[in-house]
């Protein structure tokens, strides 16, 4: 307990010395992250490749890729996000500086996942420092060896008492979650989401939760099966399924389902050829733990493809399960493993009632030929993001929030939305202390007359298009008169 506290102390001591304020300082720091990563990429590399059996390329691009972009995007928006924000004016407030400002929360605690170790800490770091925030990092120790990387690297870099990183399992973290945070970003499961937000509660302290939940993939009977499927193939095996927006279930008309088992065999055959267990391409489950909760899900189930495993290696081959009772097991529980359900429904009304009957999924996927039904069914749901003819993509494109919703989650990052989850936005008005008259209206004693002329002002709607500098001098005339007729 002690030592978080001190660890703690020092950031919020460090966060009141003000340097981590200047936009300057916050660039630099952006930058010794960009170096950081850039010279140490092999190190990196090898540690995803011993936690995860992450190949060379693809820990570059499911996780290196990432952080250098959100890097060279903070780095450049930065000082134009960070600008004060001018706001509109009523006609009472029209010689007054109005505008938004940001400012740090404070000191902020990162929590991250295992799943993907390198780019789910780093993200919410750039954005934080960004904001001007100390950070504390938390990487998760599932994950040993990135998270040991992490701890190694960080202070080599960055300033060690703004963003100090603490390692260890439940305990650690458990004493952590005592100590007061102004922000905390937790990226997880739904059950430890709610211990930290009991925990944050304590303090009155916001969070960002970054859950999961079975995110739905409805394949429409109008659809390029083959075009469809090698995308659903792509986004629900990389990362052996552990990926927390990979498709956890399919939902398709009975009709096509032997023709979606037999395209996803054939592009799994394409990607990780004869034998998928020798692929560089094919990972591995993280631990014995998680593997034996994936094999289990396997029990009772009618496999239509895959199902192979090797305990010893953590190894799960690439699985597809036919016709899929929504009361099974496997439909319980988010899969988070090469598993994948097909769940036959007769209709896109009944796809949409199916998924409105469980919890709020932090991806929806809706593959069709027909853009309408597409948007029928985002209308009709509710989930943290959506791609519609595609898988996962919508979380590459930095411009849109990444974030759930109930139980998947609540707030957002990436991009400018992590810069605004780790700011205030802080309402500013600045008033000069002249034209005392027109203030009459609000002060003592009151009257009919001065509660019209609130109206008038407060109330009134003009076109700008229309009013031009006529209508703004003619304004100027009646608040002359308004304050003879208040004196």
């Amino acid at each position: 307990m002690e030592k978080m506290q001190q660890v703690v102390g020092r950031a919020r001591a460090a966060f009141r010395s003000g340097r981590s304020r200047p936009l300057e300082f916050r660039i630099q720091q952006l930058k010794a992250l960009e170096r950081m990563v850039q010279e140490k990429e092999k190190e990196i590399l090898a540690a995803l490749k011993a936690d995860l059996n992450k190949c060379g390329y693809n820990a570059y691009s499911h996780e290196i890729l990432g952080v250098l972009g959100e890097l060279a995007l903070t780095i450049e928006k930065l000082p134009s996000w960070a600008a004060p924000q001018p706001v509109k004016k009523n006609l009472l407030t029209l010689r007054d500086e109005a505008y938004i400002g940001y400012e740090p929360l404070g000191v902020v605690l990162v929590i991250g996942a295992w799943n993907y170790p390198f780019v789910l800490v780093m993200q919410p770091l750039i954005g934080a420092i960004a904001a001007g925030n100390a950070v504390v990092v938390k990487p998760s120790e599932v994950s040993e060896n990135t998270a040991r990387l992490v701890a190694e690297l960080l202070p080599q870099y960055l300033d060690k008492e703004l963003y100090p990183v603490v390692t260890g399992g439940v305990p650690e973290t458990t004493e952590l979650l005592t100590q007061r945070f102004d922000h905390i970003l937790y990226t997880g499961n739904t059950a430890v989401g709610k211990i930290v937000m009991a925990a944050a509660a304590k303090h009155l302290t916001p969070v960002t939760l970054e859950l999961g939940g079975k995110s739905p993939c409805y394949i429409d009977k109008d659809c390029d099966l083959a075009v469809a499927c090698r995308r659903i193939t792509w986004g629900k095996y990389m990362n052996c399924g552990q990926t927390c927006i990979a498709p956890d279930y399919i939902l398709c008309d009975p009709s096509i389902q032997s023709k979606v088992v037999e395209n996803i065999k054939a592009t799994l055959k394409e990607f990780y050829g004869e034998d998928v267990k020798s692929s560089p391409d094919y990972e591995r489950i993280v631990n014995q733990r998680h593997f034996k909760r994936v094999k289990s899900l396997l029990e009772g189930q009618k496999i239509a493809h895959g199902g192979e495993t090797d305990e010893a290696s953590c190894f799960i081959a690439p699985t597809i399960l036919t016709d899929v009772s929504p009361e099974s097991k496997v439909m319980e529980e988010e899969i988070f493993g090469p598993v994948l359900p097909i769940v036959p429904v007769k209709s896109v009304e009944e796809a949409i009632e199916f998924i409105n009957g469980r919890e709020k999924p932090l991806a929806l996927y809706v593959f069709s030929n027909n853009k309408q039904l597409i948007k029928r069914v985002i209308s009709e749901t509710s989930s943290g993001g959506v791609t519609g003819n595609d898988v996962i993509m919508h979380f590459f494109l930095s411009t849109l929030p990444f974030g759930g919703v109930g139980h998947s989650g609540m707030g957002a990052y990436h991009g400018k939305h992590s810069f605004e989850t780790f700011s205030h936005r802080r309402a500013c008005l600045i008033k000069d202390l002249k034209m005392e008259s027109t203030n009459k209206m609000r002060y003592p004693p009151g009257s009919q007359k001065k509660v019209d002329w609130a109206k008038f002002f407060l109330l009134k709607r003009f076109n700008k298009a229309r009013i031009g500098l006529f209508v703004l001098a003619l304004l100027g005339v009646v608040a002359a008169v308004m304050i003879k007729v208040l004196n």
